[in-house]
C-alpha cells in the first residue's frame, strides 16, 4: 500500500489495517476497476442494492459516489423508485432521505 492514506486507512485502518488493506487492494483496486462494468453502472448496481438491503450507513458515500461516476440526481432518484417496488416501500423511504442530505447540493 502506498503511503498515502485512502477513504479506509482514514475511517478505520486504526482498528483494523487489513480490513482497510483489502478494501483497497480488493474492493476498490479490484472490484471496481474491473471493465466488464463502467463506473456509472457499478455506481446503479451499487445504490439499488444499499437501498434494498437497507445498508443506509454506506448508501450516503455511495451516492456521491455515483454522481462522481456519472449518475444524476433524477437517474438516483429513478433507481430508488424502482426498487421501492422490489425491495419494500420503508426501505425505499429511508433511501430518499438519505439523499435527500447526501445530493442536497446537487442540481
Amino acid at each position: 500500500m502506498t503511503d498515502e492514506p485512502t477513504n479506509a486507512r482514514k475511517s478505520f485502518g486504526d482498528i483494523a489495517p487489513k480490513l482497510a488493506e483489502i478494501t483497497d487492494k480488493v474492493l476498490f483496486g479490484g472490484v471496481w476497476a474491473d471493465p466488464s462494468l463502467s463506473p456509472r453502472d457499478r455506481s446503479l448496481v451499487t445504490i439499488t442494492n444499499l437501498v434494498a438491503l437497507y445498508r443506509h450507513n454506506e448508501l450516503g458515500f455511495h451516492l456521491k459516489r455515483g454522481i462522481e461516476n456519472g449518475l444524476t440526481k433524477d437517474e438516483i432518484v429513478a433507481a430508488i423508485t424502482h426498487t421501492a417496488f422490489y425491495a419494500g416501500w420503508p426501505t425505499a423511504m429511508t433511501a430518499i432521505q438519505t439523499a435527500r442530505e447526501a445530493l442536497k447540493d446537487v442540481s
